[in-house]
């Protein structure tokens, strides 16, 4: 990183806001005196540029050369900065290079309006990831409510705009076909009107996972990144911003060349990947960043806080109360495998189909792999897809060969005849780029690896994990149910590794794309310490609450209420409801059952939100203790650990929230409070206690920079004594001492700290939470007397 740029050194910390039409950039930048006192350096905003009317996320954007209008315009953004400056504050911006928005009306977009209009000859048609050839020259238009015949009195025509009209849609005509019949005007244009249905097999644009609304760019062109970055750059070099976030770097054709391309142009800012690691992946060390934005250390820090002992009890109460068939949420790996096989065969089957005429076109322009048939190579794509343990191979690294090496040795399984088979060996090896460089050889190799990705979303993240559900803490973006807990040493190890070769690295532990904030989870992983409890608590409110229409969906709903606490039917019905969609065991997003959802809808009502939710406040009151070492022990790790902290917005304080949108809505910011625990009020409850503790470590992180940042060190402490298990404690430089207690419960059980002690490094230490001041051995009990944490300063 260039260390003579502007806004080159990276964040100490950074704090994330939610930019919405109703929290713009006005909103933003009165919040900047409260986040400046909190302690972090950096604003992280949500996308800014030119989005979808009303956009609540900003990832639809519609325009790169603007700033978006209803959040304040670039006067709104660069006020926004004077500013943060003023209060010694940066700005990294988040920023969406796989997509843009196929938005309503449809003249929003205008490079897309002229490729629909004027077809392949448009100057902009290798900006978007359209496959002419399979569409006859027209690409699919997915936006229709029915079939094309019923839909026809719904459409006209203005001939004088020059434009065909389908209720709030606008498509552009093909000049010179204005005047034409109805039916000649649309076989006339470069696309064609279909049903919303047809995109699951006929879709012709790569899009962002299945979301038709949003359709591929092809930032791989040079020309068209100079073109969709052209603002943002111009905004780093004026000194407007600082870093940026990178979204989804896995829909990319080639994420290593993206990165690479955009350290030259941005001249080495800070700059982060929404990479997600799965299990023992890492971080392809030739990608041109500083790492990614954490969720590899968000599953780190959770599994410090979960016993994978008592999760494999949780699971046997799961299976005793709910009886979920293996495939169907039953067992992890076969309900992860069957959901795969739902969505490459259902929902991306037209991403298949493109990758099978692909390989097809190979095979046939070679006489060495001839007479593979299209079922066969679609079969071996398909079973090599379903098996990939991680979001995507990368062709040319070692890791990716290994695992589609192991992938294909299971794909065989799925023929009959060993010698057709050899599909699979082809499919794999033109994934890897083996067989030849260029055209369709590049093309197979990067559609293949973004299918992959988008697979895994959706048949991971988006479906298994709302089916297999015994510790709802788990099942987090990134995370592995199969693999639950993280002992000290592996923590430690993960965190001298990230000190080693990633020491800028993003860390989190709640986004807006986490399903439960972080101190939801915490007092969910709560359950794993004590899965007889639960259990019992289980079957008490069972017999108090009406009959649930499945009983699945009942032990999801307890345990999902159980972490959030008291919370409004209004705000638990639309999640629960979202997990049953997306699971889709019993409805969906395409295939709703009314019936069954207004059943689930009124078990909420009359359940958790209704007398039998008293039963819940009453656990919940007994293992608040150890919610609260889990939350403060979850905060502390997280801001002292490697890498830079990034705080979604509200999490300075106690934050539940489920799944989006209930993890979107506009941010309470309490400045007074802050200033009356900056003036000595002690804190009351555990609000306070986290907000006391955030500061404190953000402000060390501010102070003293070279602490925690490349030039820190990573040193692990041990405890002695009989209760040594329960307290992860680390040095940073031997300036700063984090010390945390987990698995309280088990520790309470066996008797508390009974004499365990931690040597400390050399020197006096002293905590800016509590004064108290402490050198060579301490004794735990002691020291974690008030707070089941201690952060501790070299005096």
């Amino acid at each position: 990183m260039s260390d003579d740029l502007p806004g080159a050194v990276p964040p100490t910390a950074t704090y994330r806001l939610q930019l919405r039409p109703e929290f713009p950039f006005r909103a933003a930048e009165e919040a900047v005196p409260y986040l400046a006192r909190l302690g972090v350096s950096h604003l992280h905003l949500s996308p800014v540029l030119e989005a979808a009317p009303g956009s609540s996320h900003g990832y639809d954007v519609t325009d790169h050369t603007r700033v978006r209008a209803e959040l304040g315009g670039e006067e709104g953004l660069r006020s926004l900065s004077r500013t943060a400056r003023a209060h010694g504050l940066g700005l990294v911006l988040d920023t969406v290079p796989n997509h843009m928005a196929v938005p309503v009306p449809e003249r929003l977009n205008r490079p897309l309006w002229e490729v629909l209009r004027d077809g392949p000859d448009s100057p902009y048609a290798r900006w978007f990831d359209i496959d002419w050839q399979a569409g006859q020259g027209k690409v699919l238009l997915p936006v229709l409510g029915g079939r094309l015949g019923d839909e026809l009195p719904a459409l006209r025509v203005d001939a004088d705009r020059g434009e065909l009209r389908y209720h709030d849609h606008a498509f552009p005509l093909r000049p010179g076909t204005e005047r034409l019949p109805l039916p000649e005007l649309l076989d006339a244009q470069h696309y064609r009107l279909a049903w919303w249905r047809l995109a699951r097999t006929e879709l012709n644009y790569r899009r962002f996972f299945t979301i038709s609304q949003l359709i591929g760019v092809r930032v791989e062109h040079p020309e068209v990144f100079d073109a969709s970055h052209a603002t943002l750059l111009r905004l780093l070099r004026d000194g407007v911003a600082d870093g940026l976030r990178i979204d989804h770097p896995d829909g990319l054709a080639d994420p290593a060349g993206y990165l690479e391309r955009l350290r030259k142009a941005s001249g080495g800012r800070w700059t982060v990947v929404e990479k997600i690691l799965c299990g023992d992946e890492r971080l392809p060390d030739d990608w041109a960043c500083a790492g990614t934005t954490g969720y590899d250390a968000l599953r780190r820090i959770d599994g410090l806080f979960t016993d994978p002992a008592g999760v494999a009890e949780l699971t046997a109460v799961y299976h005793d109360f709910a009886a979920p068939e293996p495939d169907l949420g039953g067992d992890w790996e076969a309900t992860a495998r069957r959901a795969a096989y739902q969505v490459v065969t259902g929902a991306l089957a037209a991403e298949v189909e493109r990758l099978v005429r692909t390989a097809d076109r190979l095979c046939r322009a070679r006489l060495d792999l001839a007479d593979h048939a299209p079922w066969a190579l679609r079969t071996a794509l398909r079973e090599l897809l379903v098996r990939l343990p991680v979001y995507r191979p990368y062709p040319g690294r070692r890791e990716s060969a290994e695992v589609l090496q192991e992938a294909a040795e299971g794909a065989r399984g799925g023929f009959t005849v060993p010698e057709e088979a050899h599909a699979v060996d082809v499919v794999r090896d033109l994934a890897l780029g083996r067989l030849g460089r260029g055209g369709d050889h590049d093309d197979f190799a990067a559609r293949f690896a973004q299918v992959a990705s988008a697979l895994h979303a959706k048949s991971t993240e988006d479906a298994a994990f709302y089916r297999y559900v015994p510790l709802l803490s788990l099942n987090e973006v990134g995370g592995s149910p199969e693999r639950p807990g993280t002992s000290p040493d592996a923590f430690h190890a993960f965190c001298a590794r990230l000190a080693r070769d990633w020491p800028e690295t993003g860390t989190v532990l709640s986004t807006h794309d986490t399903k439960r904030s972080a101190d939801v989870r915490a007092r969910l992983a709560v359950l794993s310490e004590l899965p007889g409890e639960w259990a019992d608590l289980l079957a008490e409110v069972h017999a108090q609450a009406v009959a649930p229409p499945d009983r699945h969906l009942a032990y999801a709903v307890w345990q999902t209420a159980l972490g959030i606490g008291s919370i409004r039917p209004e705000r638990l019905v639309p999640a629960v409801l979202k997990s049953e969609r997306e699971a889709g065991l019993r409805t969906s997003w395409t295939e709703p059952d009314e019936g069954y959802e207004r059943a689930v809808e009124a078990f909420v009502r009359s359940g958790p939100c209704g007398p039998p939710g008293q039963a819940l406040a009453r656990f919940n009151r007994r293992i608040d203790g150890h919610a609260r070492a889990n939350v403060l022990g979850a905060a502390l790790v997280h801001l002292t650990m490697p890498g830079v902290p990034d705080l979604y917005q509200g999490t300075e304080g106690v934050y539940g929230a489920l799944v989006d949108p209930d993890n979107r809505a506009p941010v309470r910011l309490l400045p007074d409070l802050l200033a009356e625990l900056d003036n000595g009020a002690a804190p009351r409850g555990l609000d306070q206690e986290k907000r006391r503790l955030t500061a404190a470590a953000l402000r060390l992180r501010r102070g003293c920079p070279e602490a925690f940042d490349a030039r820190g060190t990573y040193q692990p402490l041990s405890a002695e004594g009989p209760a040594a298990g329960h307290c992860v404690a680390f040095c940073r430089t031997g300036r700063v001492v984090s010390v945390v207690t987990r698995l309280s419960s088990r520790l309470e059980a066996a008797g508390g700290w009974r004499g365990t002690r931690l040597r400390l490094p050399p020197g006096r230490w002293r905590s800016p939470l509590t004064g108290q001041e402490v050198e060579g051995e301490a004794d735990l009990a002691r020291l974690l007397g008030d707070l089941p944490v201690a952060l501790l300063r070299l005096v």
